[in-house]
């Protein structure tokens, strides 16, 4: 052997059904709605019985952690794109615009990562690190507008969560609250930034 590690085939097949479950599973509720993930559906889509799914994820709650964590993922990535903006005032509009987006492209991703929509369920540890790591880094790009106070901050969170969820709930698709991101960025900027920081 020339020092290459043998490869896990056994994993690697595991984490492929996992993933094919995870998928199969987001179609699901992304057509029926988060209540309505059903394990003998979700085994259908998959080709296993019910049973069969336990292997890989012991309770549906487990698979919907796992799919808060997928989406937690793909929120942090979008979130890189902002470190290449310099300027700490549009930094924070397209923060604004960057979250409203995601949340509105898929309203049922929306529900399971922001509004508790499933009784009971508590996402792990490790799976909700994944979403403190993304609000520390929106409180960091907050921060660089000279905005430090927690009131402002809880601002700025509802400001941009309830822009997402008025979309969802009165115009899914459309862009009558998307288009109100900037704007009200600019004014939550007016309001709280403290006086030193304020643009001439």
């Amino acid at each position: 052997m020339s020092g290459e590690q043998t490869r896990d085939r056994r994993s690697e097949r595991n984490a492929a059904t996992q993933r094919e479950i995870l998928d199969a599973a987001w179609q699901l509720v992304r057509e029926e709605g988060l209540a309505a993930l059903a394990m003998r559906d979700l085994g259908a889509r998959v080709g296993m019985r019910a049973q069969s799914l336990y292997g890989y994820f012991p309770s549906k709650h487990a698979i919907f952690d796992a799919m808060f964590a997928d989406g937690s993922r793909e929120l942090l990535t979008r979130l890189s794109v902002l470190d290449g903006i310099l300027d700490p005032d549009e930094r924070l509009r397209e923060l604004g615009r960057l979250f409203v987006r995601f949340c509105v492209e898929d309203p049922v991703r929306h529900q399971l990562l922001f509004q508790r929509a499933i009784p009971g369920f508590q996402p792990s540890a490790e799976s909700y690190q994944l979403a403190v790591d993304a609000l520390a880094l929106a409180r960091t790009t907050v921060r660089a507008c000279g905005i430090t106070s927690q009131r402002a901050f809880d601002a700025w969170t509802a400001l941009n969560g309830g822009l997402a969820a008025q979309q969802n709930a009165n115009e899914p698709g459309g862009q009558r609250w998307v288009r109100l991101v900037d704007e009200l960025t600019d004014m939550l900027l007016a309001t709280y930034r403290k006086p030193s920081r304020r643009k001439q």
